[in-house]
C-alpha cells in the first residue's frame, strides 16, 4: 500500500503549503521583503534538517557521496532557490489562488520533461499515451485561461468582463509568468530529484545538502537585490513565524516528502497532486485575504482539473497494466538498502505473454 501511503502524506504536504501561502501573501502585502524572506527560510529549514539528519545519523553513517550526487545536490539547492524567488515574487503581483492554478501545470510541464528524458514512454497508439498528452495540454489551456483572462468579479458587485487585462491589472500577468516560470523550474527539479534519489537512495541527507547549497545562495542574491538594511531586522511578529513555518513545512518538510514520493513513485505522480490545491487555495483567499473570486479563475480551474485527471486516469492505466504483467510472471517488488530490486518467484509454464 505504498501508493495510499505517499497520497496521504502527499495531501497533508500540499494543505499545509497552500494555507502557508495564503499567510505569506498577507505578510508581503504588508512590506515583507522576499528576497529576505527566502534567505531567512532556508536557514530555518536547514538548521531543522541538520538537527534530524544528526539524529538520523548519530548511530550510522550514511552512505558515502560522490562528486556526480554533490553537483546534482547543488542544482537541486539552486533550483530551490531560484524557484522560492520567483514563487514569492509572482505571489506579490498574483495571489494564492493564482499561484495555486499555475502550480497546476506541475504534472504538464513534468511529463514534458520526463518524456525527453526518457524517463517516461510516449506511445501514440495507447489510450493511456493519449489521455496523459491531451490531459497536459488541457492544463496548459486552463492556466492560460487564469493567467490572461478574469472575466465578471463573481464575490464582489463590480460587474466587468476584461477578456484581456488592462494596463491596471498587468500586475496579476506578471505575477503569472513569474509564477509559471517557477513551475516549470520546478518540474525540472523534480526530474533531478528522481534521477538523484535513484542513485542514492537517502532523502533526508540529499535535502540537507542540498538546502546547505539554498542558504549560500539565497543569502548572496538577497545580499544584491534587497537595499533596506531593516529588512534584515527579525522581529517576534507575524514575518518570523512565516519564516519559521515555511522552513519547517516548505523547506524541510515538504523538500523530503517529495523526494520521498520521487523515489518510490516517480516524477510524474509527485508532481500530480498540485492541482488539488486550487480549490483550498480559492476558499482560503476569499475568506481570510478578502480575494475577488473572478470566472476566468474559475473557468481556468476547471480546465486544469479536467486535464488533471486526463493525466491521472493515464497514469492509473499504466500502473493496471504493469500490475497484470507482474502478476503473470509472478515478480514481486522489493527494495533493500534503498534500492529496488526485482525477484522472479515463479513463471507458470501454460502462460504465454504475446
Amino acid at each position: 500500500m505504498v501508493s495510499g501511503d505517499v497520497t496521504t502524506v502527499m495531501m497533508v504536504s500540499l494543505v499545509l503549503t497552500v494555507g502557508l501561502n495564503t499567510l505569506v501573501k498577507a505578510n508581503l502585502s504588508k512590506g515583507m521583503s522576499n528576497f529576505v524572506f527566502v534567505a531567512y527560510s532556508n536557514l530555518f529549514g536547514f538548521c531543522f534538517l541538520l538537527i534530524a539528519t544528526t539524529l538520523r545519523y548519530r548511530n550510522t553513517s550514511p552512505p558515502p557521496i560522490n562528486n556526480s550526487i554533490l553537483f546534482r545536490a547543488f542544482l537541486i539547492g539552486f533550483f530551490g532557490v531560484f524557484i522560492e524567488t520567483l514563487s514569492y515574487t509572482g505571489l506579490r503581483y498574483g495571489s494564492p489562488t493564482l499561484s495555486s492554478a499555475i502550480e497546476d501545470l506541475l504534472p504538464a510541464f513534468t511529463f514534458i520533461i520526463a518524456v525527453v528524458f526518457r524517463m517516461e514512454k510516449l506511445d501514440l497508439k495507447v489510450k493511456s499515451c493519449q489521455a496523459k498528452i491531451i490531459g497536459t495540454v488541457v492544463s496548459i489551456a486552463g492556466a492560460l485561461m487564469v493567467t490572461l483572462y478574469k472575466g465578471l468579479a463573481i464575490t464582489s458587485g463590480v460587474m466587468r468582463n476584461d477578456f484581456f487585462l488592462s494596463s491596471q491589472q498587468s500586475q496579476w500577468l506578471l505575477g503569472g509568468f513569474f509564477l509559471s516560470v517557477a513551475t516549470f523550474s520546478a518540474s525540472v527539479s523534480i526530474v533531478i530529484q528522481t534521477w538523484t534519489i535513484k542513485d542514492y537512495p537517502e532523502e533526508l541527507m540529499l535535502i540537507t545538502i542540498a538546502t546547505s547549497f539554498s542558504v549560500i545562495l539565497s543569502f548572496v542574491v538577497a545580499f544584491i537585490a534587497e537595499k533596506n538594511p531593516k529588512a534584515w531586522i527579525l522581529k517576534p511578529d507575524m514575518e518570523l513565524v512565516c519564516m519559521l513555518c515555511t522552513g519547517i513545512i516548505v523547506i524541510c518538510t515538504r523538500g523530503v516528502v517529495d523526494a520521498w514520493a520521487c523515489r518510490k513513485m516517480g516524477a510524474v505522480y509527485a508532481a500530480m497532486f498540485s492541482p488539488i490545491g486550487i480549490v483550498i487555495a480559492l476558499a482560503m483567499g476569499i475568506v481570510f485575504l478578502g480575494d475577488t473570486l473572478y470566472l476566468g479563475s474559475v473557468i481556468g480551474a476547471a480546465i486544469i482539473a479536467i486535464g488533471f485527471y486526463a493525466v491521472l486516469w493515464g497514469r492509473a492505466q499504466e500502473e493496471s497494466k504493469t500490475s497484470e504483467k507482474h502478476e503473470a510472471y509472478g515478480i514481486i517488488s522489493s527494495s533493500s538498502s534503498g534500492s529496488e530490486t526485482i525477484l522472479l518467484l515463479h513463471t507458470s509454464k501454460d502462460t504465454m505473454i504475446t
